[in-house]
């Protein structure tokens, strides 16, 4: 279950206070205009604010505002347009076409432009229903633009109040995320889990991890000017470095279960990895709820059974039972574990008081961890050509509105194009797999929110409880949008219709008429989903190389970092950040690819087995990090270099022999021999142990790049 989706936790969400903003902004707008004029001019007015609210998500200041006001432009001129060219038929088809076209092809600017495209393909629904003289269509646009720009500076100053609560419950979400990473790692250490399926949850949770890491990231990294703001960054660096330790712990699990599937240490480590996650969720509520965190939890009963195991695994060893490898990693894994339990303390610590010493990242260059967004003509231009997903994305939305159209004109009924033209834009998505699930979700939430409203006007006949009941109606919609769409579209229906029985009253066929208009929409949107359509394995062969680049740039800083060819750990960083934005875009794709028609997969299992690989390769640079500096004492470094420089020359070679598709493993020459003293290095034999799992998973990215490339 999604964090916010919890009682505990829901009412302290941005989700929530994004609804909250957003319904309090609307219905204030609208009443404010209703006390001024008449209740057409307070539609529009609403309409106007509500096309504005809808770019109204979690980003910096600067970005929002110009996201917002570019929401006000460009809604302002759709709605000019279409109330322009309303009263000659043909003209209107043809802008409609038009806007539905260019609107979509907005989509090319990544994932914060999408509600911007359909804001811009919801004011051209609601304006082409009403004929307008050109003194009309201009009174009736600078209304439009009146309600932007009042919910516009309404949503900033309400903003810049709350800018240091959105910078905590942003972060608080990705401290959930990371919770529920390490439940799925706790997991690994239960026998009754297959072990193949943990590692997929795990790579699909790493993919969401990623995504709230980066938005945590945006928020608090572009400005820290007082003492709340440092807390918060203090909070993310700790928990990225929590991160860190956590990719550390990955081990031989298979070994593990084998050597110890009769003890009792296995449900120990199980147990100990889901305190340390529940001590995580307990920072993430301190911070929801704007107070500092303090460790509660006792990991006692864990650590005893973990040190029980360690003696008997010496005393059985002495005996001459062979527990020389279960004892290592079992060694291993409690001290991976210690020093994570060190740093949740941490980040309890973090949260509780502003350092006393100047941090690392004070005055540090942070863009390059940062999203850059740009809005440049020329990629769109870029996009024009039939063999753009974003170009055929927008001909297919194009057409299938030119279809609703001409099947609203021929239902036997009254019926309203605008709801089967709004289903359209709502159902039908860039892909063929999103088109899917929202799809289920707008046909299941809006036959769920016409029979709650039925219900409503059935046996509610007081127009204040109408009204409250749609004020949360108006509340749950964006509070939902992203969280759970379906929850969304049964509030969105329920809004709507209520509504349209506060206006016009007594209509008894409101609700039937919505839900053929809803069911036609969206068997329309399911068929053009397949005409022009872009299938995710078309994208594979770039999705992969940008992996293998990415890996490739990650191994030359890691190496430069263990090696201590570098002042610090900046570069390791950003190359760790663009590796894992690589991986989470092919799982992403690969996720999609399975909702897709079975003839349009290609290479499943190796595709889930190249990115696994690839996530273990940071595993286990992660752990040659952690093994380095706990075993710093004693360290021969000319020995350890030159194994990782052997090491280094090897990875680099087989990642550039998977980017240019050629199979089989390098030949490198062999190694050089082990000196005395180095070998006597505590750590030298787990060194050498990781190094040649590293370079075994590196060997097998080789052959599944070499199977996906074949079957794409």
């Amino acid at each position: 279950m999604h964090y916010a989706l919890h009682p505990r936790t829901f009412v302290y969400s941005h989700y929530f206070h994004l609804g909250l903003r957003f319904a309090i902004g609307l219905v204030a707008i609208t009443l404010l205009t209703l006390r001024l004029s008449d209740s057409a001019t307070a539609m529009t007015v609403c309409i106007g604010a509500l096309c504005t609210a809808l770019m109204d998500m979690p980003s910096p200041l600067r970005h929002k505002f110009n996201e917002m006001l570019a929401s006000v432009v460009l809604c302002g001129g759709v709605t000019l347009l279409i109330s322009l060219c309303s009263p000659v038929r043909p003209l209107l088809l043809t802008m409609l076409v038009l806007v539905s076209f260019f609107a979509s092809m907005m989509v090319v600017y990544g994932k914060k432009s999408m509600p911007l495209q359909l804001a811009a393909l919801f004011i051209m629904t609601m304006s082409m229903e009403h004929r307008m003289t050109p003194p009309q269509a201009f009174a009736h646009t600078a209304l439009f633009l009146a309600g932007g720009l009042a919910y516009l500076a309404y949503s900033m100053a309400v903003s810049w109040f709350q800018r240091h609560r959105i910078k905590q419950q942003v972060l608080a979400e990705a401290l959930f995320e990371l919770a529920a990473y390490i439940d799925i790692k706790a997991d690994f250490y239960d026998t009754r889990y297959n072990l193949s399926e943990q590692f997929n949850k795990l790579v699909r949770q790493q993919s969401l991890l990623a995504d709230r890491q980066q938005a945590s990231r945006d928020l608090i990294l572009r400005s820290y000017g007082n003492s709340k703001d440092a807390i918060v960054v203090q909070v993310h660096v700790c928990m990225l470095d929590l991160y860190e330790m956590i990719l550390s712990t990955h081990t031989d699990y298979a070994q593990l279960r084998q050597h110890l599937a009769d003890s009792p240490v296995l449900g120990a480590l199980h147990d100990l990895a889901y305190k340390a996650a529940r001590d995580i969720e307990a920072v993430a509520y301190a911070v929801t709820r704007k107070r500092a965190s303090y460790a509660r939890i006792d990991y006692e009963t864990q650590w005893l059974a973990i040190e029980a195991e360690v003696q008997s695994l010496q005393r059985r060893g002495a005996a001459g039972e062979p527990t020389a490898e279960a004892l290592a990693v079992l060694r291993a894994q409690r001290n991976k574990i210690r020093a994570i339990l060190t740093a949740i303390g941490e980040l309890h610590l973090a949260s509780q008081k502003v350092y006393a010493a100047t941090p690392f990242w004070s005055g540090a260059d942070m863009a390059p961890f940062l999203s850059q967004q740009k809005y440049e003509a020329r990629m769109l231009l870029a996009n024009l050509r039939l063999d753009s997903p974003v170009f055929r994305f927008s001909l297919r939305v194009a057409m299938a509105i030119s279809a609703g159209l001409l099947i609203a004109d021929h239902l036997p009924y009254a019926a309203h194009s605008y709801w089967i033209v709004l289903t359209i834009v709502i159902v039908l998505r860039p892909t063929f797999s999103m088109t899917k699930q929202r799809r289920g979700d707008r046909i299941a939430g809006t036959i769920i929110g016409c029979l709650l409203t039925a219900l409503v006007i059935r046996f509610v006949h007081s127009q204040a409880a109408i009204l409250a009941i749609l004020f949360l109606a108006t509340v749950a919609t964006p509070t939902f949008i992203y969280l759970r769409y379906r929850y969304a579209a049964i509030a969105v229906s329920m809004m709507i219709l209520l509504q349209m029985h506060l206006l016009a009253p007594g209509n008894p066929n409101l609700i039937a008429e919505r839900l053929i208009d809803t069911f036609v929409g969206a068997a329309v949107a399911t068929a053009f989903s397949f005409v022009l359509a872009s299938w995710e394995y078309q994208s594979l062969p770039r999705l992969m190389r940008q992996v293998l680049d990415a890996n490739l740039l990650y191994m030359q800083a890691s190496f430069a970092l263990l090696q201590g060819r570098c002042r610090d750990d900046f570069a390791y960083r950003i190359e760790r950040k663009h590796l894992m934005d690589s991986l989470a875009a092919l799982s992403a794709a690969l996720m999609r690819m399975l909702d897709e028609p079975a003839s349009k997969r290609r290479a499943v299992e190796d595709i889930n087995l190249f990115i696994v690989q690839n996530y273990l390769l940071v595993a286990h640079v992660a752990a040659l990090r952690a093994i380095l500096l706990r075993h710093a004492k004693d360290l021969p470094a000319a020995e350890v270099n030159q194994m990782l420089a052997a090491s280094h020359l090897r990875i680099c070679a087989t990642l550039a022999q998977a980017i240019r598709g050629q199979g089989g493993a390098p030949e490198l020459p062999a190694p050089m021999p082990v000196q005395a003293h180095a070998a006597d290095w505590s750590g030298w034999p787990l060194v050498r142990r990781r190094v040649r799992l590293l370079q075994a998973d590196a060997d097998k990215i080789i052959v599944h790049s070499a199977a996906i490339a074949q079957a794409a």
